[in-house]
């Protein structure tokens, strides 16, 4: 047992070495770390924040001037350190989404009060020696109360943790524990007034009676002077009414200040977004970025970019350039297109998270999706074009475009909306494009002749439509359609065509974890190609009407078996029998339920790997197997002995004695004897959980047993016990009393 240890350790010091991160040095060891796209990755896992508006940036070159004051920029808090940052004194925090309107449309005001807070004196007797904020006199210090903001986008888990519904919301916290939301309307008398009341609790008596002078949006200073009756403090109905018959004056009449932040922030308008005033990529070539020119071009503006992070050592990264740079000069004028030399700007590679040469991102804003594709100048292009017709935002859509629209695009996810529609739900929407880029078309309408095809009563509504056949998103309550993560998890479920192209891309979405009708067919042969498409579409629609069917059916026999359990019970008259059978849950679903995919490859394209795989050679014609990625066997023959064949009744024939346990067809196998035996138990195990579990215990009993025994003999045969004499010794023939030779 010693010996071996010893080997085992002298084998792992041996191996540790291989283990060791490369460097660019080192760069040709770099093959031993490839995946199937040849992507190189990186040793380094660190994870960075996401970008935000202002990261990198010098306070001093974002101050701003006040009465003739300089204020520093307002405090953006980190997700991963807000506890820490706000754990002491008061903090008044907008929460809020960059291409919300409605934060867009508060951010002038925001920025004033915060400027108007910031300059302002708490003890006007005091006469100030100095415009410096050093003083404890002045606002902050005297009052520790702090304004800040928190990016959603940015930060979406530290939001969720608040509770953070809509955009903006206004939380008042202290000592990093939530006190008070702000519910009123979002204008500077309201949130003044809402300040006032919590600066009065914590200093009594500190704040003037007669109110304040409050600035306009976009002031940079104020004068002394009263306020204007009627105040947002006076509290009589009469007042009130004048208050707000006031602000809705103001608010018809825009003030310069703010029309000229509006006009600016227009752009960042992520519900009907409009294309820069700037031609994008007019020189046709990718831009190098630096930590500053990538925040002052890319985080900061709505400029759609496509940009490479890569190292110069990465042999992947250098068979990219060329076609890299051929895409740039083909999207000229239409989208910009970047680049970033991870070796100069390590702190802003690991910030986007890079972890593997080379990655590519397409940004809009402070929102990225990172491109999987394969890497081909058609590839590159086609996937570019797609992101950038996506980012201009969701497309309004009535009965005719839609139906134009269906002869072209196989997947489409339609929004339905009506006139109750709020803007959060809209904001929630657009936060869904850029993860669609590459996968389906999404679109807006609120067209009552497509509410009456699709069957639609309640609003808002998202359906995906595949091939004219509708899957509905279930939201059990008007938060449900703005929850961003589980949408897209329910559209990941439903985005692919209901027979995709399989590609290396989509390969694993398709395969994994199901069984797959799978057509190997000819481009080639394009008469035969279109016929044989139809004739697996055909028998995919086929498949899932019966199994829809069968669902049905199956979950109407189990409520048939609760009711009859009910009326037993009540003709018994057992109360107890009663309430157990009232308790029944009808738990069934169709994800319960053996899944099948049907795709089609193309058989040209993809003949070597055909060929070695499932021994099938493209040229003898179009074939079909049913392949079960999970447990790496397939068949390709009917009951009959019969090759599969594009056939709606060949194909539904086999599929059928297929999907038993175990099935009723012998399968092939794509590994060996070995590999065999190992997925066989492992399905078997995934089949009979608690079976193998306790044959796992059993093996584990026994073997703990043998072990025993074995230390058992091994300690006897040493310490005691009986031992064997050599023939000369002994009872018989020691001592002298026998004869010894």
């Amino acid at each position: 047992m010693r010996t071996l240890i010893s080997r085992l350790l002298f084998a792992f010091a041996l191996v540790s070495p291989a283990f060791s991160s490369p460097s660019p040095e080192t760069a040709h060891l770099a093959d031993l770390e490839e995946d199937v796209l040849g992507t190189y990755t990186s040793p380094s896992t660190t994870v960075a924040k996401p970008l935000t508006a202002t990261e990198g940036d010098d306070n001093s070159n974002g101050s701003t001037v006040f009465n003739g004051m300089d204020v520093p920029p307002m405090k953006d808090l980190s997700g991963e350190t807000f506890d820490e940052e706000t754990k002491d004194g008061y903090w008044f925090v907008k929460h809020f989404s960059p291409y919300c309107h409605h934060c867009i449309a508060v951010a002038p005001t925001w920025q004033t009060l915060y400027e108007f807070y910031y300059t302002s004196n708490p003890l006007p007797s005091v006469a100030k020696s100095s415009k410096s904020q050093s003083s404890l006199n002045s606002f902050t210090p005297y009052y520790n109360f702090h304004f800040a903001s928190l990016d959603c986008i940015a930060w979406g888990n530290a939001c969720n943790e608040h509770d953070i519904g809509a955009f903006p919301t206004f939380v008042l916290y202290k000592n990093g524990q939530e006190v008070r939301r702000f519910d009123e309307k979002k204008d500077m008398e309201h949130l003044s007034h809402f300040i006032e009341e919590t600066l009065e609790s914590i200093k009594p008596g500190s704040r003037p009676v007669e109110g304040l002078k409050l600035p306009e949006p976009g002031d940079v200073s104020i004068g002394a002077g009263e306020p204007e009756v009627p105040l947002a403090k006076d509290k009589d109905a009469a007042a009130g009414a004048a208050a707000g018959q006031l602000h809705k004056d103001m608010a018809t009449s825009t003030p310069a200040g703010v029309a000229t932040a509006r006009e600016t922030l227009s752009a960042t308008k992520i519900s009907k977004p409009t294309k820069p005033t700037a031609t994008p990529n007019p020189a046709g070539t990718s831009i190098p970025l630096t930590q500053e020119s990538f925040q002052k071009l890319v985080t900061t503006t709505q400029d759609p970019w496509f940009i490479k992070f890569y190292a110069p050592w990465c042999h992947h990264c250098q068979a990219l350039a060329p076609n890299w740079l051929q895409m740039s000069k083909e999207l000229i004028g239409q989208l910009n297109v970047g680049e970033v030399n991870c070796d100069v700007e390590s702190r802003l590679c690991k910030e986007v998270r890079v972890r593997g040469y080379p990655t590519i991102h397409f940004f809009r804003g402070g929102e990225r999706v990172e491109y999987d594709g394969l890497r081909g100048l058609g590839d590159l292009v086609s996937y570019a074009k797609k992101a950038l017709d996506i980012g201009m935002g969701v497309e309004y859509v009535d009965a005719a475009t839609f139906k134009e629209m269906e002869e072209t695009e196989e997947v489409i996810f339609v929004y339905f909306y009506d006139h109750a529609t709020t803007p959060e739900d809209f904001a929630a929407l657009d936060r869904i494009t850029l993860s669609l880029i590459g996968h389906a078309k999404l679109v807006k309408t609120d067209s009552s002749v497509l509410s009456d095809r699709f069957k639609i009563h309640t609003w808002p509504r998202l359906v995906a439509s595949r091939d004219g056949r509708p899957s509905y998103y279930n939201a059990l309550a008007p938060k449900d359609m703005r929850d961003y993560r589980r949408v897209l998890e329910w559209m990941q479920t439903v985005w692919l065509p209901i027979v995709p192209e399989l590609t290396a891309t989509n390969s694993r979405e398709i395969m994994h974890g199901r069984i797959v009708v799978l057509g190997i067919l000819s481009r080639e042969r394009s008469d035969e190609f279109s016929l044989d498409k139809r004739e697996i579409k055909n028998a995919a629609l086929e498949w899932m009407d019966r199994e829809t069917h069968a669902f049905q059916l199956e979950r109407q026999e189990q409520r048939d078996a609760k009711q009859l359990r009910i009326e037993e019970a009540e003709d018994r008259n057992d109360q107890r029998a009663l309430r157990q059978a009232k308790t029944i849950v009808i738990d069934i679903s169709e994800e319960d339920r053996k899944q099948v995919g049907f795709a089609w490859v193309d058989g040209v394209f993809w003949e070597r790997w055909i060929r070695t795989t499932y021994g099938i050679q493209v040229k003898d014609g179009e074939r079909v197997i049913i392949n079960d990625e999970n447990n790496k066997r397939y068949w390709d023959t009917t009951a009959s002995g019969a090759p599969i064949v594009p056939s709606r009744t060949s194909i539904l024939e086999t599929l059928s004695k297929v999907i038993y346990d175990p099935p009723k067809i012998s399968p092939k196998y794509t590994t060996g004897a070995v590999q065999r035996t190992f997925y066989q138990a492992r399905g078997a195990s995934a089949s009979h959980p608690w079976l193998s579990l306790g044959l796992c215990a059993g093996a584990l009993i026994v073997l703990a047993y043998w072990g025993r025994g074995r230390i058992r003999r091994t300690k006897g045969s040493t310490n005691g016990g009986f031992f064997q004499l050599d023939g000369k010794e002994g009872l018989l023939n020691g001592g002298g009393m026998g004869k010894v030779d």
